[in-house]
């Protein structure tokens, strides 16, 4: 037989503080209406619970196992909501991202030491994958790429700092083969390519003269990690198209020259994104709050 809860916890209310009166107040009814709780309820039960008379009351036999029963399930009950409070005012919980490589290194890494001392509760698993995955059949609760890369039923919010892509090479590749001086003329030159895990190339996106440009540059060196690719560059190897944040301290070393620095693509932000049905829990809330834009 199923019982109300919380006929149950009015039960057991009434039977710790041996008063209808004191019960009532604490859970906020009359005295009356409680009276007539416990009668439905035992008399739903077919047992007598509670003794009562017109200055006392207290539990019967069965009102006391009952009581003994129903006390550690109504302590772990409370437990719970305090749990659930607490995540309210702190999160707490199991966060899981799956994030581009060059994300976690760019978006993650800088603010991992703040991000730890703000959240300490909150367990952060970061799966890198170059991969377009299904975040909801493997488990995540969010992903990272950029907005042209999700689906339409996905919530995307921006996170981070912008970033931007741009062009290098190694002043020994230059001095041998000349700089570009237009966008065109990357088409005769050795340009290292990165390959997504879908097979596809990552397309050069630049601009000429304040138009859009998309260039699909050739190149006999392929790669699908960033940082070879960025060593293959320094090493003479050819034109990278790169973040412009993992160039600068190899530029700003001597190891590599910019290259075509006005025809680089506007800057953009990462997008966090996950399912438009699914409750934002409070780590992800969290992670949202913390990574936006200008924070």
């Amino acid at each position: 037989m199923q019982q109300n809860l919380n006929d149950l916890y009015a039960f057991a209310c009434v039977a710790r503080l041996r008063s209808f009166r004191k019960a009532a107040q604490q859970l906020h009814v009359t005295p009356s209406a409680l009276s007539h709780t416990l009668s439905r309820l035992e008399e739903q039960l077919g047992i007598r619970l509670l003794q009562r008379s017109t200055r006392s009351v207290s539990a019967t036999e069965a009102g006391e196992q009952l009581l003994a029963g129903l006390e550690p399930a109504l302590a772990q009950i409370a437990a719970t909501f305090d749990l659930l409070n607490a995540q309210r005012d702190k999160p707490v919980g199991r966060l899981r991202l799956n994030i581009p490589r060059a994300a976690s290194r760019l978006l993650i890494a800088p603010r991992l030491p703040a991000w730890l001392a703000a959240y300490p509760d909150i367990a952060l698993e970061i799966v890198c994958s170059d991969a377009l995955v299904d975040i909801v059949a493997e488990g995540f609760d969010a992903g990272v790429r950029f907005g042209e890369s999700l689906a339409l039923d996905m919530v995307a919010v921006p996170v981070g700092a912008p970033v931007e892509f741009a062009l290098a090479a190694a002043p020994a590749y230059l001095a041998a083969h000349g700089a570009p001086q237009r966008p065109d003329e990357l088409l005769a030159h050795e340009c290292l390519q990165f390959r997504f895990p879908s097979g596809s190339h990552c397309p050069w996106e630049l601009r000429d003269g304040g138009q859009k440009l998309l260039l699909q540059t050739r190149g006999k060196l392929v790669f699908d990690d960033f940082d070879l690719l960025l060593d293959a560059a320094c090493a003479g190897a050819g034109i990278c198209f790169h973040y412009r944040d993992w160039l600068a301290p190899k530029v700003a070393s001597g190891e590599l020259a910019w290259v075509l620095p006005d025809c680089t693509p506007p800057r953009e932000h990462f997008q966090l994104y996950y399912p438009r049905a699914r409750h934002v829990s409070g780590p992800l809330r969290a992670f949202i709050d913390f990574f936006r834009p200008g924070s």
